[in-house]
């Protein structure tokens, strides 16, 4: 009998230890508990929105590259200097007629850390140094017609004229198989690390504001059909643009008189791949032979004129205005409200108010 005691109280004892180890879990000091169920009411922090490159309404991967101005570069586009090497990597191109047909580019780079080789590079025109001037860029060039060299002076334009050293080189491949006129280079990084130095100013003054807006879809409603596109800037030379529905993209060939009627896709030596962009925008204006030696032609840029604004796969009449010398373009529907444009990259031809223009169904 006194065993079967001694058990019953061995057993109380145990379930009264169990008891006390429970509630001294449950009674722990509030300072050891961790609280994870957030406050009523409070809301998760939001996701910062993302800083848009002024020149495509794209995301910039250095917020701090919005305020700057863009960087300019003038690109050869003689079919003896293909492939061209950046052109994929500009945020903008704008393509003119400089001479004897033959015609000439400026690629726009609002970062230009994030491009890799450019060029060819080339002499500077005209035309292309009041374009630079409406963005308000520094400009990246190597000589210049006489025209283009006292404007950049009595314009006191930021401009780099320069040889193989600092910002360009001399590429060894090129000079094997090409002119020594064609294998002028530089880089992104080259570049960026020459800006520091410069004693330019870097950043626009405040205020300044690039007139277009970017959406995700700018496809013209009700537009025409516009699945392919030749623009003809000369005997010499048409563009052709082929859309890609696959990509939304326009991709760019050229089309040289004297090597025969097939088109021959812009490659960037970069990549090796055709370039495309999804907007196109063709505008037209008075051009001109100036009469010189070299047949330079003249290009008016001030006022404004008509135009077509080519998206996924569909063309719509614009018309563009540059009301003086330092303003940017700027476009329009035709009831003269203002064009946006779709996030991404944009080309623009400007070409003769008679040039042919043709656009429709792919060939």
């Amino acid at each position: 009998m006194l065993k079967r005691y001694l058990c019953m109280i061995l057993a109380l004892m145990m379930v009264w230890s169990c008891t006390a180890c429970g509630a001294q879990t449950q009674d722990e000091p509030e300072e050891t508990r961790v609280v994870e169920d957030p406050v009523e009411g409070e809301l998760p922090e939001p996701e910062p929105e993302p800083v848009l490159n002024p020149l495509t309404g794209e995301a910039l991967e250095d917020p701090d590259a919005v305020d700057n101005r863009p960087v300019a570069v003038m690109l050869n586009n003689l079919h003896y200097a293909m492939p061209q090497h950046g052109i994929a990597d500009a945020d903008m191109i704008f393509e003119y007629n400089v001479e004897g047909g033959v015609t000439r580019m400026v690629g726009f780079f609002q970062d230009p850390k994030q491009a890799g080789t450019i060029g060819s590079i080339r002499s500077a025109r005209a035309c292309f140094v009041e374009t630079v001037l409406g963005m308000d860029a520094v400009y990246f060039h190597a000589g210049g017609s006489t025209e283009a060299t006292n404007m950049l002076w009595q314009l006191g334009m930021d401009h780099y004229d320069g040889d193989a050293g600092k910002v360009y080189w001399r590429d060894a491949e090129r000079r094997k198989t090409m002119a020594y006129e064609h294998t002028l280079m530089t880089s992104g990084e080259k570049i960026a690390a020459f800006l520091p130095e410069s004693g330019w100013r870097l950043k626009h003054n405040e205020g300044y504001q690039y007139p277009i807006t970017y959406v995700e879809d700018a496809t013209p409603a009700g537009g025409a059909d516009a699945r392919q596109v030749t623009v003809r800037f000369s005997a010499y030379k048409t563009g052709r643009f082929d859309y890609d529905a696959a990509t939304g993209t326009y991709k760019i060939s050229q089309i040289i008189s004297m090597l025969g009627a097939s088109p021959n896709p812009y490659i960037d030596g970069n990549t090796g791949m055709q370039v495309s962009v999804p907007n196109l925008l063709v505008l037209r204006t008075t051009v001109y032979n100036s009469g010189d030696s070299s047949g330079h032609m003249v290009i008016q840029l001030q006022g404004g004129g008509s135009g077509v604004y080519f998206c996924g796969g569909k063309a719509e009449e614009i018309t563009w205005r540059k009301a003086a010398m330092r303003d940017p373009f700027s476009f329009y529907h035709a009831d003269g409200t203002p064009l946006s444009l779709q996030v991404g990259h944009t080309y623009v031809c400007v070409i003769a108010n008679d040039a042919p223009l043709t656009y429709g169904e792919a060939q």
